[in-house]
């Protein structure tokens, strides 16, 4: 064979081997492409409503109809949109807010749902597939200030599957206390932690001299990075107290304020993605209840979210994507509650260069179905990966060398780009 030619299988070979999972792209040497104009992107928020909240009763209302329960609609400061009267405040955010009404899957079950929203991809066999947390922490590796690339608030978020421990989330359980174990020992101090980690270097070099190094140094990785960001000045970005009374007013004083200003202060100092959880949205009962009580929640945190990061002129660096891992039935079940629905749900962008003030797809008049544009999660996450300039056709290699595509073959939604 002529040594210019390549065939398709060769060139597969080639863009997985050594575990450097070059895409065809960068074979080819036009990964430009997936830095264009919209590529405006240098971090990602993730606001993620655990349970599935209600698309009819936030960002998809039906007022007037059998289905649309017990809320009103409210106008925005987009002429035509209308969202749930409980959002007052993200209504005069909306210009620069895109609702995509028309997201629709096939897995309804809480744990499989929550997998597919936050990797791209079914849980099938016994590939773990990496959140889009870690590949856009692995894509973006610069490092952010000593901390993380990738931070979880209030949850433990799905992981880094197949990427390693290296790309999982540095979690935060409790936003309004300090980070744990990252202060020294009782009269430790930086000194004599120094020279202890001296010498666990040369205990941890004798030891690889005759075990497999590529462990070992995957652990000395995780260990340093730990040290770094121990001694971190960026260690302030956690610290609360360290933000203007007032400031944190705006966005609550509770646990979801608190999360969703720990998360702007985390990409002020550099970090590539944070997730912020936000649970309760599972109402089988008592809907109406429970979700105007999120509701009333939420609606100050994300609006002081996206006011904040405006001001600070981060918004169009910093996109914001609030979910869930479905919606809920349009027909009132007998406890006054919702069931799954994930034939038809709500995400909404904010930020990254994708244009706002609009709504992408539509549902029918009882929100049964969807009318116009349904969108896959894929297509969702495609789109995430071009305003972030990362190439969604890049591959990853599993552990037994099989190409997994960063995004299972999602359409970037042009509408956003």
């Amino acid at each position: 064979m002529d040594r210019y030619e390549c065939n398709r299988r060769q060139l597969l070979k080639f863009a997985v081997q050594g575990g450097f999972a070059l895409s065809f792209s960068q074979v080819l040497g036009v990964s430009t492409l997936f830095a264009g104009p919209s590529a405006k992107a240098k971090s990602c928020i993730v606001l993620w409503m655990a349970g599935g909240p209600s698309q009819i009763d936030t960002f998809d209302p039906k007022p007037g109809t059998s289905t649309g329960g017990e809320f009103k609609a409210i106008s925005t400061s987009v002429v035509g949109i209308q969202i749930s009267e409980h959002f007052p405040l993200l209504a005069k955010e909306m210009k620069d807010m895109a609702i995509i009404r028309s997201m629709t899957s096939r897995e309804g079950n809480h744990d499989r749902a929550r997998y597919y929203v936050h990797t791209g991809y079914a849980k099938a066999g016994v590939t773990q597939h990496p959140s889009f947390g870690s590949i856009v922490a692995k894509e973006l590796i610069e490092k952010s200030e000593g901390l993380p690339a990738y931070v979880s608030i209030n949850g433990p978020a799905e992981g880094a599957g197949l990427l390693g421990v290296n790309f999982a989330p540095f979690v935060i359980r409790d936003p309004e206390k300090p980070p744990e174990n990252l202060a020294y020992a009782n009269r430790v101090t930086r000194e004599r932690f120094e020279n202890r980690t001296e010498l666990l270097n040369v205990v941890n070099s004798q030891f690889a001299s005759t075990h497999k190094q590529e462990e070992i140094s995957k652990k000395e990785a995780i260990y340093h990075r730990a040290v770094d960001l121990m001694n971190s000045p960026s260690l302030t970005a956690f610290d609360l107290e360290k933000e203007q009374s007032s400031v944190h007013d705006r966005y609550g004083r509770n646990k979801t304020g608190s999360a969703f200003l720990m998360a702007r202060r985390l990409v002020e100092h550099g970090v590539k993605f944070v997730e912020v959880e936000m649970s309760g949205w599972d109402t089988h009962s008592d809907n109406f209840t429970e979700t105007k009580a999120l509701m009333q929640e939420l609606d100050p945190a994300y609006s002081a979210l996206i006011s904040d990061l405006r001001a600070r002129g981060l918004l169009e660096s910093t996109l914001v994507l609030w979910m869930g891992e479905f919606g809920r039935t349009p027909k009132i079940n007998g406890k006054a509650g919702r069931d799954h629905w994930p034939q038809n749900w709500c995400a909404v962008v904010t930020g990254g260069g994708i244009r706002g003030g609009q709504v992408i797809g539509s549902t029918d008049t009882t929100g049964a179905a969807i009318n116009d544009r349904p969108i896959s999660v894929p297509d969702l996450y495609a789109t995430l990966c071009r305003c972030l300039a990362i190439d969604d056709t890049k591959y990853n290699s599993s552990p037994l060398g099989r190409p997994i595509r960063i995004v299972d073959y999602g359409k970037p939604i042009t509408e956003l780009i």
